[in-house]
Order: structure tokens, then sequence, then C-alpha cells
């Protein structure tokens, strides 16, 4: 049973990497589509990976910066399906710099991340008051990498320096079980259930708010999963 399941997974995963391929091929010729496409993606590689998402709380669509745990690729699947508007994320240059991979980043304007660059916060700030000028809210993983899945890693300050430089609505959420369905480093996929939380929006007048809404997500991440009962 094991084999098999890494064989199908093994296919699965194929599929989604030449899905990738083939997105951005058509974003390519037909750039002005791209948020449709992004979306369409999404959507097709839900009912092909077979995953459910439910959804406690509330987007707030007057938020434009929105703060996520990362664990999987699957969390940004996620919000490229569910999210209304053409978000922009924040990503690492090192991603924008893979070959043509790098597109499905330079064609939707997304904003690339040197941090090995002190200089990079300036830009990172005058890209992303450009974008939301064009209705376009901000989505950051504060952890900067990909967790366990179990647990919420230390935040960077990016987040809280786009906050309070650019004056932004922030609202933080939580995805729970995405690495349990899907794990890239493993190479393993399975059909099941994961929860995005919205959580209310930060109070950014509060010094420490990114350091309590990292504490506050932390709590639904564990509640979310003890209710989701993996095994």
């Amino acid at each position: 049973m094991k084999i098999l399941n890494k064989i199908t997974s093994f296919f699965l995963l194929l599929e989604l990497l030449f899905s990738i391929v083939i997105t951005i091929s058509i974003m390519c010729v037909l750039p002005k589509y791209q948020r449709s496409l992004r979306r369409s993606w999404a959507k097709s590689q839900r009912k092909i990976l077979g995953y459910e998402i439910k959804e406690i709380g509330k987007l707030d669509l007057s938020a434009n910066l929105y703060i996520l745990n990362h664990q999987s690729m699957l969390d940004i699947m996620i919000f490229e399906e569910i999210h209304p508007k053409d978000i922009c994320w924040i990503a690492k240059k090192e991603i924008a710099k893979l070959f043509f991979i790098g597109k499905m980043l330079k064609i939707p304007k997304m904003i690339a991340i040197d941090r090995k660059n002190p200089r990079s916060m300036a830009l990172i700030l005058s890209q992303a008051k450009e974008q939301i000028a064009q209705n376009r809210p901000i989505m950051i993983f504060p952890e900067g990498t990909r967790s366990d899945g179990e647990s919420i890693l230390k935040f960077h300050k990016g987040a809280d320096i786009l906050a309070k430089k650019l004056q932004l609505k922030v609202q933080p959420i939580v995805i729970a079980g995405s690495r349990h369905l899907l794990d890239t480093k493993k190479l393993s996929t399975r059909r099941g259930k994961l929860v995005v939380e919205y959580l209310a929006l930060a109070d950014t007048s509060d010094e420490n708010w990114l350091q309590k809404a990292r504490i506050a997500m932390e709590h639904s991440l564990k509640k979310n999963l003890k209710e989701l009962n993996f095994k």
C-alpha cells in the first residue's frame, strides 16, 4: 500500500510540475489574463490533488496586507483560488531567478526579496506601495521559510516594517494541514481536508503586534491540527 501511495504521489507531483509549466507558457502568450489563469490553475489542482478547504472566520477584504504561516506549496495555491483580488506575493529572489519557473513571479509582477541585500527593504516598500495603489493586497510569509506544519517559526520583521511604513491594515491568516496533504520534500500527497482560519485585524499601533499575532496564529494552528487529527 505504501509503495502504491508513493507511485501515486510521484505522478501527482509530476502532473503538478507539468501544470505549472503549461500555465506559465499560456501566461507568456496572454499576460493580460494572468490572474484568471492563476485562479483556474489553482482550482484545477485542488480537484486533481483531492483536497478540501474548510474556512473559519471571514476574509477581510479591507486588509491590504495578509500574513500567513507557511508549510507547503498548497499555501499559495489555496489563496490563488479563493482570494477574489489580484493578490501580490512577496517571495524569495532565488525563486524569481529559477529558469522559466521564475516567470510565475515576473509576469504577474510579484515582489522578490533579496535577503542578502540590506537595501532590499527599501525596494520592497516601493514595489508594495505601487501594487497596493493598483488594489493588489500583499501576501507575505513572515517565517521566511517553510515550517514542519506543526508549529510556527519566529517571524522576521519585514511585515512589521511594511505595515508601519505604509500604514496598512493587516489580517493574520492560519493554514492548518497543508503539509500533511502536500509535502514536496518527502514527495508525498494525500487527499483530505485542511483548515484556513481568518483572525481579526491586527492592532498595528501596538509595538508588539507582530509577536502577538504569531502567538494567536500558533494557538489557532494547534487547535485546528488537533481537530483535523492527521495520522
